[in-house]
């Protein structure tokens, strides 16, 4: 099978209908458990530009104030007070006075924990997330935790919004098989750097870093 052939065959075991929801259930479990279980789930976001979604194609666990690469290490502030907040809603936060990032809280209220969401697999509002990139390939549109939000339509208005309903929502995907994952360290952090928080779809060329 030459190379194009293998990717068109990948994503298209990756189109499938979108489904319900995640109830507020899901996200209340171990992060670990939940930052896995995201690969194969939709990210949709709606905005008066229309709808754009992607299927999460990498995930990376943040586990509470012992983990010094977790916002909570800083304890509770006005930043980090919906990492405390109840499971399935969203933590967005800006980084280098320039880009969004999406999180999903974790664990029961109280527990700051939550699971960044670092790439994804554009499955609608293609067209919409080329106007908003900008970008040479689409395989640069989403991969990575900036860049999809950019390209979704994610910024700080969607802060702590419930995942189960209104316009930012994470829906049912088609399950990811163990054989398609790896785990590895977190990237793009200096501390905890070697704890093996971050999932991928092995064979997903929208994953943003690899290591091995």
């Amino acid at each position: 099978m030459t190379t194009n052939a293998a990717r068109r065959a990948r994503r298209s075991r990756l189109v499938r209908p979108i489904g319900a929801p995640l109830p507020a259930s899901f996200y209340d479990r171990p992060t670990e458990q939940v930052a896995r279980d995201l690969l194969g789930a939709i990210l949709e976001c709606r905005t008066p530009d229309g709808v754009a979604a992607g299927r999460i194609v990498e995930t990376e666990a943040y586990l509470g104030e012992h983990d010094l690469a977790c916002h909570a290490a800083a304890g509770l502030t006005p930043r980090t007070e919906p990492l405390y907040g109840p499971p399935g809603i969203a933590y967005v936060y800006f980084i280098y006075g320039m880009h969004w990032c999406f999180n999903a809280v974790t664990r029961a209220k109280g527990e700051p924990s939550a699971v960044l969401v670092r790439a994804i697999e554009p499955v609608k509002g293609l067209e919409l997330m080329r106007e908003r990139r900008g970008a040479r390939r689409d395989v640069d549109l989403t991969n990575g935790p900036a860049k999809l939000c950019d390209a979704i339509g994610i910024d700080g208005h969607f802060n702590r919004a419930v995942l189960q309903r209104g316009p930012l929502t994470i829906r049912e995907g088609v399950p990811i098989p163990d054989s398609r994952v790896a785990v590895t360290p977190r990237i793009g952090i200096t501390r905890c750097a070697d704890w093996p928080l971050r999932w991928i779809v092995r064979d997903s060329e929208f994953v943003s870093g690899r290591r091995a």
